[in-house]
């Protein structure tokens, strides 16, 4: 067993518990880390690695809101399916939440499995991810611009429509395209454009990562044709502990931080990076 691959590992593990859920874009600096701290293992094991680590973040979201995301159990049921019996067990609410998300889920998904590996081969890689910093930084400034002073329309999950969770849907698709886009930034920026509050597009994100992000790792396990040595479990199994530790404090943080603050300092960070990124790779590189 190979204690560098390891400590490795619990580095980029918390590389994702801070950059999955800050509107920066974890796979983007999963492939920008990679460049300077590169794990010994396969190209393909890598890929892999670097959605499959996601994982242990998206069990920071179940464990920090699991009583908002689980649909079942009579106490505190304010909207039961029926007063007595089954029904009253069943949270009505929660449900409709969850079709939301279903339904924000469907471009994402319906894309991903038709091109999801054209993508990769496309778009993978540290030029593509320094341009989408820049882009939806600049996004980040101009729609925080145009929002400020504005009265959002939409204060709690339950007032989200259906249409509002499909527009939310196409904007997280291009973050599934384009790597450095950040799929909560690119969410975040497409609610607060239809009238979302900060608060409730933050949290509408969190649940939304998690049936894509399961469903994006289950697709890759299953298509990653390498068996798994004990040191490979081994790395995964790190980075997803170290990637739910730290996010359970990374999402905390952004709770409190939007009741006070926009997004503008993570859009100039995104440009700022995107820059260096841009400058290291065609003069250093």
């Amino acid at each position: 067993m190979d204690f560098i691959e390891i400590l490795k590992s619990a580095i980029l593990g918390i590389v994702e518990g801070i950059t999955e859920w800050l509107p920066i874009s974890s796979t983007g600096h999963l492939i920008l880390v990679d460049e300077f701290l590169k794990l010994n293992e396969t190209d393909d094991f890598k890929e892999m690695f670097d959605v499959v680590i996601q994982l242990g973040a998206i069990m920071a979201v179940v464990l920090i809101f699991w009583k908002k995301l689980f649909p079942f159990g009579k106490k505190n049921n304010a909207h039961p399916l029926n007063k007595d019996g089954f029904g009253a067990y069943i949270k009505t609410d929660i449900f409709q939440m969850w079709f939301k998300v279903l339904v924000a889920c469907v471009p994402a998904a319906v894309i991903g499995l038709l091109f999801d590996e054209k993508f990769n081969e496309l778009f993978y890689n540290p030029w593509t991810v320094a341009i989408a910093l820049i882009v939806f930084g600049i996004a980040f400034i101009i729609v925080e611009n145009w929002n400020k002073g504005r009265t959002p329309k939409v204060n709690t999950i339950d007032e989200l429509t259906y249409k509002m969770a499909l527009i939310i849907g196409v904007f997280q698709l291009i973050a599934a395209i384009f790597p450095g886009t950040s799929r909560s930034g690119a969410t975040i920026v497409g609610a607060l454009l239809i009238g979302i509050s900060r608060t409730v597009a933050a949290e509408f994100t969190f649940y939304l990562a998690v049936p894509v992000m399961f469903g994006a790792s289950l697709l890759k396990i299953i298509r990653y044709d390498g068996g798994f040595t004990n040191q490979q479990i081994m790395i995964l199994v790190t980075g997803m502990v170290i990637a739910f530790v730290v996010s359970i404090f990374v999402i905390k943080f952004l709770m409190d931080y939007i009741k006070k603050h926009d997004f503008k300092a993570f859009g100039w960070y995104r440009i700022v990076l995107g820059a260096l990124v841009l400058l290291y790779f065609a003069f250093v590189k």
